[in-house]
């Protein structure tokens, strides 16, 4: 089927979207409904509840009253800046640990610790052909969506896949833990060799690397690495595991776990949420606007800095969305906690591979758009850099293509989403079903003759 084909079509929708889409702001008004399960003032609706995150973004006071704090984050009640010092001062690697306290509920002891990631590396092995079979004769184009496909294919392979007792769903959430980071780069090099026409390269991974030297060892053509590259991207897995319960993909996690359906399938939902540019594809937004800044203006310049930011707010620059991507977030508004992580480490990788203009670029924006979205926008809610803001940059200068930028968010929630799926399992028992009511009026059934 062509464009062509469906032109009529698309026309009739044209010609009947008045009649059709009544669906106008203030009928949500009326029949009191959340639209995006947000309020009026863009707080989510509490639609569950869990023990596996929490995010502060707000205080009360003695009256009672809410104001806007610097953001915290907690992973089963630690906080996740704690979390990330102690394995910092350790000089260790630390997203597997994070996974363990994710899945278990409490912090590892080294002994836990060490059987853990021993556990994960030797389960890293995909079925016999896999890679041929399912990944590489069927490559595509967008990494997250082969991604998906794979996971969904992973159910055949699987002697019991729709057992949802909770021991044989935590072996298939281990199991996907171990393997995401082949599932992605193996996608990724199917992409380059048949679609860019380079050389096919794939390189199994070592069974004492940690995740993070994972990824690099088998995306890399030399599969070398440094351990300060290998310890930024363990970072920045660790703060991408997990963020609450409310968050698109983990939402969508938890309502198709709620059905009673297999792993796979629920982890393939999510992987479907976590594409979306709104969602997990935010990054490479905030790549491609600096792209566009820098191929349009001298950046070094900082009034056509700022210009360019208002025509941005203006809808007339990059995409003409009339947004500053990186800028802001649905609950922090004084600081992302994340944002404030991934900064320190931006600027230290920086200072490694001379990406010093680059960052003092993003610092001056981070700083200047704030103001001047308050300004256009009249906000009094604070706005401040996300996570979305410095991650893209930590991934150009560790040498990793766009198209992993949202997998390997993927790779680093696989263990929050895993988390939610047997919290689901255990607490809930009642498939989630929201409602939604129906506007539309009655009208008669015409017989065919005589419509």
């Amino acid at each position: 089927m062509t464009y062509s084909d469906i032109t009529p079509y698309v026309k009739m929708l044209s010609e009947l979207s008045d009649e059709r889409n009544n669906i106008t702001p203030d009928l949500y008004a009326k029949h009191k409904v959340n639209k995006g399960l947000r309020d009026l003032n863009g707080k989510g609706v509490v639609t569950g509840l869990t023990e596996i995150s929490t995010v502060i973004a707000k205080e009360v006071d003695e009256d009672g009253n809410e104001h806007p704090c610097a953001g915290r984050l907690y992973y089963r009640g630690v906080n996740v800046k704690d979390l990330v010092n102690g394995f910092i001062q350790d000089k260790r690697y630390g997203f597997e640990e994070t996974a363990y306290l994710l899945l278990f509920s409490k912090l590892p002891t080294k002994a836990e610790l060490d059987e853990f990631t021993k556990y994960l590396a030797s389960i890293r092995s995909l079925p016999e052909s896999f890679t041929r079979d399912m990944i590489l004769k069927a490559p595509g184009k967008d990494m997250m969506n082969i991604l998906s496909r794979t996971v969904l294919a992973l159910y055949a392979y699987d002697e019991n896949p729709d057992d949802i007792a909770i021991a044989n769903v935590l072996r298939q959430c281990l199991f996907l833990i171990s393997v995401f980071p082949e599932l992605a780069v193996y996608a990724y090099r199917g992409y380059r060799h048949y679609h860019l026409g380079r050389s096919l390269l794939i390189r199994n991974p070592k069974p004492h690397h940690s995740t993070a030297e994972t990824i690099l060892h088998i995306l890399r053509k030399d599969g070398r690495f440094t351990e300060s590259e290998a310890r930024i991207l363990d970072l920045a897995l660790v703060i991408h595991a997990e963020h609450g319960g409310g968050n698109n993909s983990t939402f969508t996690t938890h309502v198709v776990t709620s059905s009673g359906t297999d792993t796979y399938s629920a982890i393939s939902a999510a992987l479907g949420s976590l594409k979306g540019p709104k969602h997990g594809g935010a990054n490479i937004k905030v790549m491609r606007m600096f792209d566009d800044m820098k191929k349009h203006i001298d950046v070094k310049n900082h009034s056509k800095v700022d210009d360019y930011l208002v025509r941005l707010l203006e809808k007339d620059a990059f995409d003409k969305a009339g947004l500053i991507y990186g800028m802001g977030h649905a609950i922090y508004s004084v600081s992302d906690p994340r944002a404030e992580i991934l900064k320190s480490c931006a600027a230290q990788l920086a200072a490694e591979k001379g990406f010093e203009d680059q960052f003092a670029l993003y610092e001056y924006v981070a700083e200047t758009a704030p103001k001047l979205i308050a300004e256009k926008r009249k906000m009094y809610k604070g706005v401040s850099a996300n996570v979305d803001f410095y991650s893209g940059l930590i991934y150009q200068m560790l040498g990793l293509p766009y198209e992993l930028f949202t997998p390997i968010f993927a790779i680093a929630r696989i263990a929050g989403w895993s988390a939610h799926r047997i919290e689901e399992i255990q607490n809930e028992g009642k498939i989630i079903r929201p409602a939604y009511i129906g506007v539309r009026t009655e009208q008669p059934y015409v017989p065919l003759d005589k419509r």
